[in-house]
């Protein structure tokens, strides 16, 4: 079988970036249908605590899947700059040592995952009436841990060499997989909210196991063989020098988010469910903000490894001015429709008025979380990792969870609760603005390079 990796250090700019992320995006849509659809199921098969359990798994799920998906995107920025060098040698070295580092992973996760979930849960104040179905449903998630790893560095490594098709494909079959099995678990046989869980595994699964059969059958240079699959450690120094920092950040913007959370449970089951919901919604939302920050690691480390920089001047350009303005234009429909979309969920008014509020607090600020995911992912491209971890850590951490305590000993509403978002991707993304026009982020290989072969010459 042969691949489509393509280098988007050729031809039309805007033409190349939009084929590479048209299919991110349409992939990553249904990448939340998994989730999404286990909500819409639960809730108007299972009732208001079952909606509940599974509304709000999404901050625990990336506190514990987040650092290793985190540490997975170093392998990227080489694979990318690799290819767009033509080092296949090294590409291929990056490319066993991910692989290897993804099955350590899964197999960590999944036993982390089934042995503290009750203890976070508990931490995380769920309501008593909550808990047995949260429980219940986060562990047979995390049964399936490895797979949705493997699946995400399978999905990383195609991507960096420009292949975003196959992708697709996988997901569109595996969400109509994930669609039949919640039906037949939840709504046919009634087998409880842990088997929505059972569902998703299965379908990350297929995904996973697909992309790995690519992998395996391409005769394109980024091939991976069984025997291959080890740690190659100069390969995994690189992978965690560049994506350590990401791991580091998702995990502790994660455990940020557990304290909003925390927050929203103290107000019931109720702002449980609506807020849950809303947050299936703003998975959706956010996903041109995400599709095209990967589009530009992808695209940048491509073509810094070919040492294109007119090219990453303008294919930046392009990028942020549509992830600002279409991200703009989806937090205005959100507001408009913000009772509509909650009611999807659960048409209770309680869960409802909840959710809407909620919504229509954060959705306006779209064009910031815009901002700084584009200007994150630029850096992440170039090698400059460390930068959007201090930045998001300061900002979407320290600052988040500071307001958070603070404001709400004097304003206990869900709304101080909600602005805490809006504030934070303000402050991050005026220090990201800051950093990309202050500094020479673009020549951060060049210079790493340069000082590697010092190193070398003196040895």
């Amino acid at each position: 079988m042969r691949s489509s990796g393509s280098s988007l250090t050729e031809g039309s700019i805007w033409k190349s970036m939009l084929l590479f992320a048209l299919p991110v995006f349409l992939g990553n849509v249904f990448q939340q249908l998994y989730n999404t659809f286990d909500s819409w199921v639960v809730g108007n098969y299972l009732g208001d605590n079952a909606l509940a359990a599974v509304s709000s798994s999404g901050s625990l799920i990336f506190m514990m899947i987040g650092f290793f998906n985190g540490v997975a995107m170093g392998a990227g920025v080489i694979i990318a700059r690799c290819y767009g060098a033509k080092d296949y040698d090294s590409m291929r070295r990056a490319i066993h040592t991910d692989v290897a580092f993804g099955l350590t992973a899964g197999i960590l996760l999944t036993a982390l995952g089934v042995a503290f979930t009750p203890t976070i849960l508990r931490w995380m104040d769920t309501p008593e009436d909550v808990l047995p179905q949260s429980i219940s449903y986060f562990r047979y998630y995390f049964c399936g841990a490895i797979f949705t790893v493997m699946y995400n560095i399978m999905v990383g490594i195609l991507h960096a060499v420009g292949d975003s098709r196959h992708p697709l494909y996988y997901l569109i079959f595996s969400s109509f997989v994930n669609v039949v099995l919640d039906l037949l678990f939840v709504a046919v046989f009634r087998w409880g909210v842990g088997s929505a869980a059972i569902a998703t595994t299965i379908s990350q699964g297929v995904s996973a196991l697909l992309c790995f059969r690519l992998l395996l059958t391409t005769k394109e240079p980024y091939r991976v063989e069984l025997k291959k699959i080890r740690y190659h450690w100069d390969s995994f120094k690189d992978i965690v020098r560049y994506g350590l920092p990401s791991g580091v950040q998702n995990s502790v913007i994660a455990m940020a988010n557990l304290v909003v959370q925390t927050n929203i449970n103290s107000f019931g089951k109720a702002a449980m469910a609506g807020c849950g919901s809303y947050s299936k919604i703003e998975g959706f939302a956010f996903l041109p903000i995400t599709c095209f920050a990967q589009a530009l690691s992808t695209f940048v480390g491509q073509n810094l490894g070919a040492q294109q920089y007119g090219r990453v001047k303008k294919g930046v350009r392009f990028a942020v001015i549509c992830s600002v303005s279409m991200a703009e234009l989806i937090g205005v429909a959100s507001y408009l429709l913000a009772p509509q979309l909650i009611s999807i969920f659960n048409d209770s008014p309680e869960v409802v008025a909840y959710g809407a509020a909620h919504m229509r607090t954060i959705c306006l600020f779209y064009c910031l979380l815009a901002l700084s995911h584009c200007i994150a992912g630029i850096l992440r491209g170039a090698g400059k990792a460390t930068v959007p971890m201090f930045i998001m850590l300061g900002c979407w951490c320290l600052l988040r969870v500071t307001y958070i305590s603070i404001a709400m000993q004097h304003v206990n509403e869900l709304h101080t609760v909600s602005m805490a978002y809006p504030i934070t991707w303000f402050a991050s993304s005026v220090l990201f603005i800051i950093y990309f026009y202050a500094a020479d982020w673009m020549h951060a290989f060049d210079r790493q390079a340069a000082r590697e072969k010092q190193v070398q010459n003196e040895a």
